[in-house]
């Protein structure tokens, strides 16, 4: 297989996600209002594209699975490994959707929302990357904290 040239493939890439932004704006998947809708329960449109897109992604990585697709990128096949529970998700679920409730912007959806040109999501992007980062850096001192404290014990 013929691996693309990186600028050939970004722009494969970036032709994708403004495909996706796209189908995302028809959807309604980035109207406040309609995602407020559906967190209360009061308009279902939106699970119904949700449900959709998780039957195709599911179909989607079967075939990938079967016909042992390779990567745009790097050629090499295609590999799905199980990923262990992880304890931290609960809490992040659980901001992640207050957030989700209070601001009414899904984070997977806010570049589209940016695209079409709704600048109030941009506070809202600062947002989620200031929290990403924030998590980042906690992370990095607890494995750092951690590291120390094993140092600690190993020259008692």
């Amino acid at each position: 297989m013929k691996l693309l040239s990186p600028y050939a493939r970004n722009g494969l890439f970036l032709l994708i996600g403004v495909a996706f932004g796209f189908l995302l704006s028809r959807a309604g998947a980035t109207d406040p209002a309609l995602i407020a809708q559906l967190l209360l329960l009061q308009n279902l449109h939106l699970l119904w594209v949700i449900a959709s897109a998780i039957v195709v992604g599911g179909l989607l990585n079967l075939m990938a699975k079967h016909w042992r697709w390779r990567s745009l990128a790097t050629g090499e096949p295609l590999n799905f490994p199980h990923k262990p529970f992880v304890r931290g998700l609960i809490p992040g679920a659980i901001v992640f959707g207050i957030g989700w409730g209070l601001t009414g912007v899904c984070p997977g959806t806010a570049p589209a929302m940016l695209g079409e040109g709704q600048w109030f999501v941009a506070v809202i992007l600062t947002g989620i990357l200031a929290g990403t980062w924030l998590v980042g850096w906690v992370q990095h001192a607890w494995h750092q904290h951690q590291q120390r404290r094993l140092q600690g014990l190993r020259h008692s």
